[in-house]
């Protein structure tokens, strides 16, 4: 199931997220022990080996080799930061790449999920009727919808498909009767057919229209609006399973990972200080930067890893099966037994008063003597010099001493002027044409 642990963060505290550390279940160390373990044995095999068991040629070849291997991990030739997780500009890391992208992957499926709650609300106050037919159309209306989001979980969880393995698993839970099953198994399609139960949706709801459940053609508009923003969000979910980041970009990011630290378990490895080899002035035996760099890419490869997909059994993928069991629970009692069922109009217990607070608890009183925030600038303080009002002088004094009569005369003499200009030019245009045409 979904690891949280919201409430444990909700207040800054000294060592917060360092309590998160000790966790296990949903934790990196959880995924990521197998191979670190692998990653140590290894390493200890070639440092007792050089140690050991070669002799002093030999020692001496696998310590050319170590700096050699040692030389390329610590430059950019293998670009695990560019391919993983950044790359360098100026240095600064600006660019995110392969688990951002797989993060945003991972938050679109999230806000993709069909959650029947706007449907059954727009359900509920528009197909009326609260006889047994009433009753019954909206159950079913609900029923499809939910019946649609299931048949496309069965086709992209792993762990809905193990809950309904088959349709008749599906029919022995409700969502879908044995009549519908055969309409259903009767279309032939080549491809996905979850789509089906919206089409018996839209259907019912034009044939509640045509009856008189439905009242009016904007709320059998609303009602369609609201079932093609549901069918949307199931057609996303399949294209996103469809469609998974390039194969490519994931092999390349792995075999950087692999092969970084494929050369860091020879060139990583101390060698003798006596023999005075650059950055070998100590023996630790223990890497423990080393150690430390792997967990910190070989983790990061495992997040990408674990959110690229959320529709699986890992610790924090998605809660499909209780989703399931939630939507169709809440939109069977929004639409049947919270249909009309009002609590008795009564006056609010502040009917009778313009102005009225809200009480606090003991251990919420702080807050109501905290001012409400009027805005940023609300009591910004300002200087009377800047307080008063700026004259445009310039604009006055070429006003001053005119009358509002002598403007506009003026600016009538002004234009009959121009336009008395204008025809002289025209008649004396005209004059030399016809002189022309007479020689």
């Amino acid at each position: 199931m979904t690891v949280s642990y919201t409430l444990e963060v909700a207040k800054v505290r000294f060592g917060g997220f360092t309590k998160l550390l000790f966790r296990w279940k949903g934790s990196i160390y959880k995924l990521l022990y197998k191979e670190l373990l692998l990653f140590c044995g290894v390493y200890v095999f070639f440092s007792v080996l050089y140690r050991l068991m070669l002799t002093p040629k030999q020692q001496e070849l696998f310590e050319r080799i170590a700096l050699y291997c040692d030389q390329f991990t610590n430059t950019s030739f293998i670009p695990v930061l560019f391919v993983l997780g950044t790359s360098r500009r100026e240095q600064k890391y600006d660019r995110s790449f392969y688990v951002t992208l797989a993060f945003n992957r991972w938050w679109g499926q999230y806000t993709s999920f069909p959650l029947p709650d706007n449907l059954m609300m727009v359900v509920s106050g528009n197909v009326h009727g609260a006889d047994e037919k009433g009753r019954l159309l909206r159950r079913t209306l609900m029923r499809y919808a939910n019946l649609s989001s299931v048949l496309i979980l069965r086709s992209i969880s792993t762990r809905v498909h193990k809950r309904f393995p088959t349709l008749e698993h599906v029919v022995e839970a409700g969502f879908m009767t044995w009549h519908e099953l055969k309409k259903l198994q009767s279309l032939h399609s080549d491809f996905n057919k979850y789509w089906m139960p919206l089409t018996w949706f839209a259907n019912l709801a034009s044939k509640a229209r045509v009856e008189g459940r439905v009242r009016d053609d904007i709320a059998l508009r609303l009602l369609t609006d609201e079932l093609n923003n549901y069918r949307a969000k199931c057609s996303l979910l399949f294209h996103y399973d469809w469609i998974s980041i390039p194969l490519v970009y994931t092999q390349v990011v792995t075999l950087a990972v692999y092969s970084f630290f494929a050369f860091s378990v020879i060139g990583r490895q101390f060698l003798n200080p006596d023999k005075g080899y650059k950055d070998h002035k100590i023996d630790l035996y223990v890497p423990v930067f080393t150690l430390l760099q792997f967990f910190f890419y070989a983790g990061w490869l495992k997040v990408g890893e674990l959110i690229i997909n959320p529709f699986g059994e890992d610790d924090d993928d998605f809660e499909t099966n209780q989703l399931i069991d939630r939507n169709i629970q809440v939109s069977m009692l929004a639409v049947d037994d919270m249909y009309q069922n009002l609590a008795p109009l009564e006056k609010d217990k502040h009917w009778d008063q313009r102005r009225f607070s809200i009480p606090y608890t003991l251990s919420t009183a702080a807050d109501s003597q905290t001012p409400a925030f009027k805005g940023s600038t609300f009591d910004m303080r300002m200087s009377p010099e800047d307080l008063e009002l700026h004259k445009q002088k310039d604009s006055v004094g070429l006003l001053q001493g005119c009358s509002l009569t002598s403007l506009i005369d003026s600016s009538s003499h002004h234009l009959t002027e121009n336009m008395d200009d204008d025809h002289h030019k025209q008649q004396t245009k005209i004059r030399i044409i016809v002189d022309a045409n007479e020689d």
